[in-house]
């Protein structure tokens, strides 16, 4: 089998409201945590008790996610001044939202 070669090059990845997007996915997993809590004894009745869990889960793994993609924007935004301009690029794209 002949080995894979891109015929183009690969496009810049888009940068967003990443903090934004990751404060909010662990929002509402805490959210969901919280409005399965009062149904306990349901999930476990039905052996459902991983609906709950999950949720939990995705909350405390999206702190971690929020803690890294602050430094993550931090970080491009410090080179970015390094570089010798304004926060532009993948940094200031990132940052532009967050005032």
């Amino acid at each position: 089998m002949a080995k894979w070669t891109a015929k183009h090059e690969a496009p810049e990845p888009l940068e967003g409201p990443v903090v934004a997007t990751v404060t909010g996915g662990t929002i509402l997993w805490f959210a969901l945590f919280l409005v399965q809590l009062p149904f306990y004894g349901w999930f476990a009745d039905r052996g459902q008790l991983w609906w709950v869990w999950t949720c939990a889960a995705g909350g405390f793994l999206g702190l971690i996610g929020i803690w890294y993609v602050r430094g993550r924007e931090a970080a491009l935004k410090r080179h970015a001044e390094a570089a010798g301009g304004p926060a532009a690029g993948a940094g200031g794209a990132a940052g532009a939202g967050h005032a």
